[in-house]
């Protein structure tokens, strides 16, 4: 198995490398007011892959920092029933018992 993955991973690396060769045109991106960049398409590509990685990264951050808190928020409240519980609760006085009525 861990051959097969070594095998599966040089398999996607030769067929990234072989596009990067065959794609070696200059590529020009046109932004607004007239900028411009060229650059190799391949540089191109990599660049709007990267973009998008750190556009979902950032997008998902809020929810990690959310589900962080809740479930601080969760294990604190799940460990104070037990320090609760170990602690023996006082006892009320019973009241005093008549014998012979």
């Amino acid at each position: 198995m861990k051959y097969l993955l070594w095998l599966l991973k040089a398999a996607i690396f030769f067929t990234l490398f072989a596009f990067a060769l065959n794609n070696q045109q200059t590529a020009t991106v046109h932004f607004f007011f007239g900028t411009q960049w060229q650059a190799p398409l391949v540089l191109v590509v990599l660049a709007a892959f990267v973009g998008g990685l750190i556009a979902g990264v950032l997008v998902m951050v809020p929810r990690w920092w959310k589900q962080r808190s809740t479930a601080a928020k969760l294990s604190q409240t799940a460990s104070e029933p037990e320090t609760q519980a170990a602690a023996p609760a006082p006892a009320e006085p019973l009241p005093p018992t008549i014998h012979g009525i």
